[in-house]
């Protein structure tokens, strides 16, 4: 019967246009701030008279965007825009049934509601691997033909790198979806879950971290919220001095091995309650 959701699941996101129309606005947002921006500043800088901008020197605002620094550029744009891309998604797959009315029709044919709620994990977890691969061959590309265009030496970051890179992306993704996938059931809605999750995600982690420097109390609890657990995860891949500042909510404000539990016990958290309540509530 999973296995079945999970085909069933898998369909439904590859024809709803909200995953595809999701998908090309990261993928656009990375570009233009990963990249052409950047890349922009860079040319702007060194044909001026000046040697260095407020962004820093030339070469120090290249080193961004060639392969070197292909993962780290690439993971500052997960915890903020990517995690508000899928929270969205993750609020989507799992409130839209209760708003077409749709889940008991689901659940009447034969497959039990842990079942149907798996194949829904199974499939947003696929969808969320692809948006990781996707963004991170194009940022491949970019960063090669920057490096073409300039001449300069591509030092591909390890495999080893890449693979943490990867998995570390896919895990802040995680995160933020299975908090949409809980308020989409919690509001048996998309609406409610995704003005909630992002008031959250853009308006009350913000307010903490602005009361966090006057209060220890709130320093130490906004340490343990989601996002600055998946900022600190992206900001342990950093290596360069030049690349500590200027990423949207991307900081070293916990270590990243810390981060990465406190996204799994997140995940964890969020996806037990929300199976719990799929099961003990009424779909209608």
């Amino acid at each position: 019967m999973i296995g079945a959701s999970f085909a069933a699941e898998i369909l439904k996101l590859r024809k709803r246009p909200a995953t595809w129309v999701l998908g090309l606005l990261w993928l656009g947002l990375t570009v233009l701030f990963g990249y052409v921006l950047p890349y922009g500043v860079y040319l702007s800088v060194k044909a001026s008279a000046e040697t260095q901008s407020e962004f820093g020197l030339p070469q120090e605002i290249l080193a961004g965007t060639l392969p070197e620094n292909l993962v780290p550029n690439l993971l500052d744009g997960f915890p903020l825009f990517g995690g508000a891309i899928v929270l969205i998604l993750g609020a989507l797959v799992a409130g839209s049934e209760f708003g077409w009315g749709t889940m008991k029709t689901v659940l009447t044919q034969r497959p039990t509601r842990i079942s149907v709620f798996l194949g829904k994990l199974l499939a947003l977890g696929a969808v969320l691997l692809a948006f990781v691969l996707l963004i991170f061959a194009t940022g491949a590309l970019l960063s090669a033909g920057i490096a073409s265009i300039e001449n300069t030496a591509m030092n591909w970051p390890s495999a080893s790198v890449v693979l943490r890179g990867l998995g570390a992306a896919w895990l802040i993704l995680a995160m933020w979806a299975s908090f949409g996938v809980f308020l989409g059931i919690l509001t048996r809605g998309t609406a409610l879950a995704i003005g909630l999750g992002l008031v959250w995600a853009f308006v009350l982690e913000g307010l903490f971290a602005l009361f966090s420097v006057l209060v220890d109390f709130i320093d130490t609890l906004r340490k343990a919220m989601p996002g600055v657990n998946a900022g600190s995860l992206a900001g342990s891949f950093r290596s360069a001095p030049e690349l500590e500042t200027g990423a949207f909510g991307v900081s070293t404000a916990v270590s990243g091995e810390q981060a990465m539990f406190v996204l799994v016990a997140y995940v964890a958290v969020f996806l037990i309650v929300a199976g719990l309540l799929l099961r003990r509530r009424d779909v209608t």
